[in-house]
């Protein structure tokens, strides 16, 4: 484990302090390593790899000799690396076995960390906790995630939403609290998943705009950590949105705003 949780690095000539849990992952180049961080920025910096693994920590995996991921970057491991913000890393494949068992250990250890005794066990405490949602106009809900035997996010439970959650959804609260996303939807996206496993594993705040075949709807879904292993969402019909000029700021507002959206490499 690393003493604290950032690092500091000298990157084009700057003294530099990175928190730990904004580092996606770190590449060698001869004696420099690149380290690519949650949003987009790269840093150069002359230090070894093992130097590096030992400052980060045990929630990192090394992939390759020249490679330290992330674990809770790490979506799948197939003939690459998947990771949950789209981006994808080569590795020796003939390795994989070994990888994917020490990033099984080290997810198992990070999930059961989710258990801290402050989340709650039933669906009355969930209400009681998020009871002031309930007449917000706007769909909201808690989801836990679901991970497999692997330590991957599969699913996710609905462990609260409002009545708005349920106009949108097109089902019953009673029937959507309690139950997990695929059980009440077999065509389930996979774009979802990706995006609420980063928020619950990673920490991070995401706006995903994207089509749901689930519901046939287009969504802005606005997505937080919460609980250890939670995301709360935000949902709104794109169709249902209005947008108000209230002074000659709001184009150039709305163009920068469209701009960071077409411009963001978050989610592919």
């Amino acid at each position: 484990m690393p003493e604290s949780n950032h690092i500091s690095i000298r990157s084009d000539n700057r003294d530099i302090v990175l928190n730990i849990s904004t580092v996606l992952y770190v590449l060698m180049e001869k004696n420099y390593a690149e380290i690519h961080t949650f949003s987009g920025k790269r840093y150069k910096t002359r230090a070894t790899l093992n130097d590096l693994e030992k400052a980060l920590g045990d929630s990192f995996l090394k992939v390759s000799r020249g490679c330290l991921v992330s674990v809770m970057a790490i979506h799948d491991i197939t003939n690459v690396i998947e990771l949950t913000n789209g981006e994808s890393l080569s590795y020796s494949v003939r390795n994989r076995n070994e990888v994917v068992a020490q990033l099984q250990e080290k997810r198992k250890l990070m999930i059961s960390r989710f258990s801290d005794g402050s989340i709650p066990t039933e669906e009355e405490t969930y209400h009681a906790h998020y009871r002031c949602f309930d007449d917000l106009p706007i769909a909201f809900a808690d989801i836990e995630m679901v991970f497999d035997d692997e330590r991957r996010a599969v699913d996710w439970i609905f462990r609260y939403g409002n009545p708005a959650l349920a106009k949108l959804e097109k089902l019953p609260l009673e029937k959507l609290i309690g139950s997990s996303f695929g059980s009440l939807f077999p065509n389930m996206d996979g774009k979802w998943l990706r995006a609420y496993e980063q928020v619950a594993l990673y920490g991070a705040t995401l706006e995903v705009i994207e089509y749901s075949p689930e519901i046939d709807a287009y969504l802005r879904v606005v997505c937080f950590p919460t609980f250890r292993g939670h995301c709360g969402c935000i949902l709104s019909d794109v169709s249902q949105i209005h947008y108000l000029r209230t002074s000659s700021d709001s184009p150039e507002a709305l163009m920068r705003y469209f701009g960071r959206l077409l411009e963001s490499n978050q989610i592919v």
